[in-house]
């Protein structure tokens, strides 16, 4: 009889396989998943919901009417510039922007630097404006969908510094675990089309692989362009090679590289503004008509005023935009900048349109959504396979108690069901914080963060199962209400918007529906096999089987 110690056959937790290449990407797949995993579902959350931000926005500010995208240039912009020479006179800009599609419904209004002196209400701010009447939009205050949108790379309450930092390690890890992912995966179109139920880890693992594939090029796609996005923040030895450390060269950076070409000081001598309608009259010549998006006035009342108009990107891959700079008092055509002025700038502005996705038509950004939840669905199997496969270890070596395990498990609950929560309790805090609150934008974000730290603690001092079932409950309630308490708060409810033909307000509340319904879905399929009754037939069948297999032996 050997007395040699037996080798074991399980790789330990926190030590890379000693195995072949293959076995070293799983572990890698594994362990670059898991790292951030937390950071990264709610990235993905949070950036998926964004493909409806101006949706959202209009929910959150019922008291808006419908878009204005029907207004006619000539006459909005007219409009506008009447309400800034009399809101900030002797201003430095005057920024005006048109309603032109659904990315931006509503014709608003930005100056910086004007003269409170002169009478100027402020020395910098930002309306949004009927285009028919100048007036101001009297709406609540609200971070809405764009705040929803900017959580998954500014992650809300930290410096952009700290954010830009924690981002990008969260998005290079994604890259490599979707490499390693498609490394490993020996069969993966066979895996494509597997789908196991009631089978513990390999049900898991067999949903991990559909929502890994059936939007992998989406999932690339995302991942590098979203490191691509903020390429400037995680290599800034490139910049600062060619034009220094310190803020001003900085500045000096994003002003070559982003503002308009030829702009120059004001003489401080006053002149008259062109009219213009002759300015846009020649854009609509050079774009077509609805096609002018931005105007900005640089300089007003100067002689060296500038009128720079911005072409709207709607339907247009890349995010860049060509413009047309004018002189702002002769309106002598100074300079037609091309959407894309160099091949790498280009590069960029196409990778950049790909992941905001600001040119898809209805049906594209449904399908960007879709492959958003996909990802989404992607990061918590991942977490969720790593917690049951350990688990599983954990059960068989019985007495054994890890403490990594149990972290990885309320974090699993408190997060992936605990972060919707928090956002439905932020579309909760709209309707039901007094409209005229001050900072009211800032608590209905904090009631976010409250509601998910309370799901995590909750987590923490419940058992892991009860927890699920128990926050997938709260869960349903808090989506599947929603309707009602719009019903119950506004004249918006789902019967008014559908006599008026609102489809942003319908299609808002019957989301929020379908999501109450998904999550009582879950619910109920997990209180069916957690239920003891559900545990006694699985014995029986366990022990009857047992007892065929012993019969056939004799």
């Amino acid at each position: 009889m050997s007395t040699r110690t037996p080798r074991p056959n399980k790789t330990p937790m926190t030590e890379a396989p000693q195995g072949g290449f293959r076995q070293s990407m799983a572990w890698l797949h594994t362990w670059a998943g898991l790292t951030l995993g937390w950071v990264l579902f709610l990235m993905f959350l949070t950036g998926t919901a964004g493909y409806f931000d101006t949706e959202i926005d209009r929910w959150m500010q019922p008291e808006l009417p419908p878009a204005q995208t029907h207004l006619n240039a000539t006459d909005t912009a007219a409009v506008l510039l009447a309400r800034l020479e009399k809101e900030a006179p002797e201003a430095e800009r005057w920024f005006l922007r048109l309603p032109t599609d659904r990315n931006q419904p509503y014709p608003s209004v930005f100056w910086q630097g004007a003269s409170v002196d002169a009478g100027a209400s402020a020395a910098r701010g930002n309306l949004k404006l009927n285009g028919e009447t100048g007036e101001t939009f009297q709406a609540r205050e609200t971070g809405g969908g764009q705040l929803l949108y900017q959580m998954h790379w500014r992650l809300h309450y930290l410096s952009r510094a700290q954010a830009d930092v924690i981002v990008g390690f969260a998005t290079l890890f994604m890259l490599v675990a979707l490499v390693s992912g498609v490394i490993i995966h020996k069969k993966i179109f066979k895996d494509f089309f597997t789908f196991r139920p009631s089978k513990g880890q390999r049900s898991w693992l067999d949903a991990h692989n559909v929502f890994s594939v059936l939007a992998l090029p989406f999932h690339l796609m995302i991942t590098y362009s979203g490191l691509v996005f903020m390429a400037f923040s995680y290599m800034p030895l490139v910049v600062a090679a060619h034009y220094g450390v310190d803020g001003e060269a900085r500045s000096q950076f994003i002003a070559d590289v982003f503002d308009p070409p030829g702009q120059v000081e004001a003489t401080n001598e006053p002149a008259p503004l062109v009219p213009l309608t002759g300015l846009i009259a020649k854009a609509e010549d050079q774009w077509g008509k609805g096609r002018i998006r931005n105007i900005d006035i640089r300089h007003p009342g100067d002689r060296n005023a500038r009128v720079i108009i911005h072409e709207n990107i709607e339907k247009s891959l890349a995010s860049a935009a060509g413009l047309m700079v004018f002189n702002g008092v002769s309106g002598e055509l100074l300079r037609m900048v091309p959407k894309e002025p160099s091949a790498a700038k280009g590069a960029r502005d196409l990778f950049i349109g790909l992941h905001e996705g600001l040119f898809a038509g209805p049906v594209l950004r449904w399908l960007y959504f879709f492959s958003g939840l996909l990802g989404t669905g992607m990061i918590a199997t991942g977490l969720l396979l790593w917690a049951v496969k350990r688990r599983q270890r954990a059960e068989r070596a019985a007495g054994t108690e890890n403490r990594g395990l149990r972290l990885v498990e309320k974090l699993n609950v408190g997060t992936i069901v605990g972060l919707p929560i928090g956002i439905a309790a932020y579309f909760w805090a709209n309707r039901l914080l007094p409209i005229g609150i001050e900072g009211r934008a800032d608590w209905e974000i904090n009631a976010l963060f409250i509601t998910w730290a309370a799901m995590l603690l909750y987590g923490t001092l419940r058992p892991t199962k009860r927890a699920w079932i128990e926050q997938l409950s709260l869960a349903t309630i808090a989506f599947a209400l929603l309707p009602l308490i719009n019903a119950l708060t506004t004249n918006s409810h789902l019967g008014q918007s559908l006599r008026g033909g609102d489809l942003v307000m319908v299609g808002f509340d019957l989301a929020m529906l379908f999501i109450g319904a998904a999550f009582a879905g879950i619910t109920w399929r997990l209180i069916s096999k957690w239920s003891p009754t559900n545990g006694d037939q699985k014995a029986g069948r366990q022990w009857a089987k047992s007892l065929d297999l012993a019969r056939s032996a004799k």
